[in-house]
């Protein structure tokens, strides 16, 4: 089994590496063997945790886009294949919110912004769709490709506030299993493509909309905590193990699964 859920040897890229969850399963995959490919906008951070990885004896390489920018891709695409000649998994982890895209409890939804709407319609589904159209001549490539993409529980669960975001992650896994459909279907070798809902983890989008600045939980971080079997928030390295499962040839016959981590909160009725 050890041999089998292995990610060694697999080429590996992550968009949204060098955010808080991405950046966790990122420095994961490398520790297991795998070479990661770090996409991310800022050349800066894209630089400063491939050199991280290097200098703790793993491989990793960088390359420079905004996953909603069709030819900054394109180029991305073409300088992955000219060194490295294929991939074995996308993952698709970039997204995030925004304000305008927000209905705070004082709001209704006249004040809702329909440019910052779009624009978390666009960094999170379009920056799923996107890589994984252009990339996907170096997936078919591999043998066994996978495509992994993130979810969230607030597409099982509309949650109050995040209209945008919840909105924009329930399209992702439509287009997860329309996908994994289309693919098992027309290629000789099927690409997978499998979701991750992650449930409730402090990152920099939510942090203070869970937590006061002293640490302690707000309303609605006490409201989650509660409606969370397990009693927690989640840890970043808590949604590695399912990570590494579904971009592992264990998960050769799992395609057009969403894969939940939230402690339970999704399957809680709150008695």
């Amino acid at each position: 089994m050890k041999s089998l859920i292995s990610v060694e040897n697999k080429i590996i890229v992550i968009s949204g590496a060098t955010g808080v969850l991405g950046e966790s399963m990122t420095r994961s995959l490398a520790e297991a063997g795998a070479h990661v490919v770090i996409l991310g906008r800022s050349k800066d951070k894209v630089d400063a945790l491939v050199s991280s990885i290097k200098q703790h004896g793993h491989e990793a390489t960088g390359v420079v886009a905004d996953v909603t920018n069709k030819e900054a891709l394109m180029l991305v695409k073409e300088e992955i294949a000219e060194h490295l000649g294929y991939i074995d998994v996308l993952i698709n982890a970039a997204g995030g919110n925004m304000a305008g895209a927000l209905i705070m409890p004082n709001q209704t939804l006249a004040d809702a912004d329909l440019e910052q709407m779009r624009k978390v319609i666009d960094l999170n589904y379009i920056g799923t769709f996107l890589p994984t159209q252009i990339f996907l001549p170096l997936l078919e490539k591999s043998v066994k490709a996978s495509v992994v993409n993130i979810s969230s529980v607030a597409a099982h669960l509309p949650l109050t506030r995040v209209m945008g975001y919840a909105s924009a992650k329930s399209a992702i896994e439509n287009l997860t299993q329309f996908l994994a459909v289309e693919f098992a279907q027309k290629q000789e070798n099927p690409v997978r493509v499998n979701a991750l809902a992650p449930g409730f983890f402090l990152t920099e989008q939510n942090r203070d909309l869970l937590t006061n600045k002293d640490g302690s939980l707000t309303e609605r971080g006490e409201k989650i905590i509660a409606h969370t079997p397990l009693g927690k928030f989640g840890n970043p390295e808590d949604l590695n193990g399912a990570i590494h499962w579904l971009c592992s040839d264990a998960a050769s016959f799992v395609t057009g699964t969403v894969v939940t981590v939230d402690g339970g909160f999704k399957v809680f009725a709150g008695v």
